[in-house]
This record gives C-alpha cells, structure tokens and sequence, in this order.
C-alpha cells in the first residue's frame, strides 16, 4: 500500500493536561519549567503508540511571549530543553525524527495582529537557528493562520538549510479557508518560492480537513494533517493573552473516530497524519492499528 509517516498528537496540550496546574498564557512553556520530567513522559507515550515523528515542546519559545512572563532571557535554556527531550524519546526508541517546532508569534488563531513578514522573520531568527544547532531534524511551522503569517516563518526557516513543513490551520466551518479568511488556494506562490518540504493543515476541527487536503493534493508534494480536539476556538481564546481554559476538548472524539477521519485523509492522498490539541496517544496507538490493518506501512 503506502508509506505513511505517522505524526505525534498533542504535545503542549498533554504536557499541560498532565502537569495538572492552573493554566497560564505561557501554556506549554510554563509546564516545562515547572515539571521538566513530565515532558519525557508525553515524548515516550507517543513512540510507543506508533509514531515516528518527535514534536518539540518549542511552540511558544518565542520572544515575545517569553518577555511577556519576564523570560526573555530563557529561550536558549528552554529550546536546548525542549529539542534534547525530544531527542532522547527518540533514541531510546532507536527511530524516527524529530521536528522543531514553531507556533505564530504573539497569539495563536490571530494573524491580524502577528506582525508583517518583514518583521516576522527577524523575530523568527533566534528560535530557528537555536533549533539548528540543537540538532532536529526539520522545522514544523505550526498553525500557520494567513499568507503573511507563512510567509514570515518560511523566510526566517529557509535560512536553516533543514527540511521545511508548514502546517496551515483553516477556519472550522470553511476548510477552504484560512483563519484569515483568506483562501487557502492562496498560500500556492510561497510554496512555489520557498519549496517546503510538505504541507500539512494543523489544528482545525476533523471535519473541515478533507476540503483542505483536496486542495494541498494539486500542489505536488506531499501532504496531510492533524487536527484537533476542541468544540471550537472561542471568542474567549481570541482575546489578548489567553489561557487554554478558554477551550473545551470534544467529547464525541473517541481515538476510533478520530483514526476514521484520518484514515479518510489518507484515502484522498495524504502520506503525513497525526493529531494535534486534546489528540492524545491513545488517539496514535489507534490510528496506528487502523494503519497496519489497512496495509500501510508506518515510516
């Protein structure tokens, strides 16, 4: 059948899930502080589910949310933390890869106040070049919400000389569009000027999933996704400095429906899947079997 790379799911969010703290606006980053151990935890479920892909738990290092909390002194720390964790679920398992990544900068879901790609992509440049030299093996841009917002993170990720993934979320009623609001047609001439590696949507309901794939598949490279488990992105989420507690995981989103969707994406073409926010291993162990019960073979 098909080669099919099968993704970790939520790692921010199953760090954040098992720490068990109040959440805070830095989410993820602020787990990792507080519980260093717990991090391994989340890496090592994920390979034994099946995956073969490594996330890093790099989301929100970024400056400006960093210097929000009085930490703009601690990206190098916490990358160098979040890349070698990563790693060492990696080797343990004695397989696969291990992607760096990067979320928007300032908010998520709000590329109307993410900077223009001029400034992006100097923003950008420290957390890419720390990824480098902390050894991943590509760079995974994550909820890429807009055109612009894509094209920052591409210019500052091209000067890596590492493979390249980007990963688009799309609106939950309309996977033919961006959050932006934008179609997602749009994002073809950046692919054609940066050539990424693959295309992926991210963090979008299940359900808008399969309109978007049918529009990546005639880009010509691979593709796939992993989506998410909340009901929605609520106007809560969406005002300055949110916490995660402003989003409710679905309760219908079983790992069994979950791998049906997925499974449905690798129907249309797609050679990427995983999961993304309250996707958890369990989700993976899942997906995994419907994978080799369909003769696919996990890479």
């Amino acid at each position: 059948m098909t080669d099919i790379t099968l993704l970790d799911g939520a790692i921010g969010q199953e760090l954040v899930t098992r720490a068990g703290d109040a959440p805070t606006p830095l989410w993820s980053t602020q787990a990792m502080i507080d519980h260093p151990d717990l991090l391994q935890q989340v890496h090592n479920a994920y390979f034994q589910a099946g995956a073969t892909v490594a996330t890093t738990n790099s989301y929100a290092v970024l400056q400006d949310r960093l210097q929000r909390a009085g930490l703009q002194g601690q990206m190098a720390k916490l990358m160098a933390k979040a890349v070698s964790t990563a790693k060492a679920a990696r080797d343990a398992r004695g397989y696969g890869r291990v992607a760096g990544a990067l979320g928007p900068l300032v908010q998520s879901y709000r590329p109307d106040i993410c900077p223009p790609p001029d400034k992006a992509e100097q923003l950008y440049a420290q957390p890419v070049q720390l990824l480098k030299e902390n050894g991943v093996d590509l760079l995974l841009l994550e909820t890429m919400a807009s055109v612009d917002q894509a094209e920052g993170a591409l210019r500052a990720a091209s000067a890596a000389n590492l493979p390249i993934w980007l990963a688009l979320t799309v609106q939950d009623d309309k996977g033919t569009r961006l959050r932006s609001g934008e179609a997602l047609a749009q994002i073809a001439p950046l692919l054609d000027r940066f050539q990424p590696e693959a295309v992926l949507i991210n963090c979008s309901r299940p359900e808008a999933v399969a309109a978007a794939l049918d529009i990546l598949k005639p880009f010509g490279r691979p593709f796939g996704a992993y989506a998410n488990g909340f009901t929605a992105i609520t106007e809560g989420f969406l005002q300055d400095a949110p916490t995660v507690d402003a989003l409710a995981a679905r309760a219908d989103l079983s790992p069994t429906a979950y791998a049906d969707f997925a499974m449905g994406w690798v129907a249309r073409g797609a050679t990427i899947v995983g999961g993304c926010c309250e996707v958890g291993p369990d989700h993976i162990a899942d997906l995994a079997h419907h994978l080799r019960a369909a003769g696919h073979t996990i890479t």
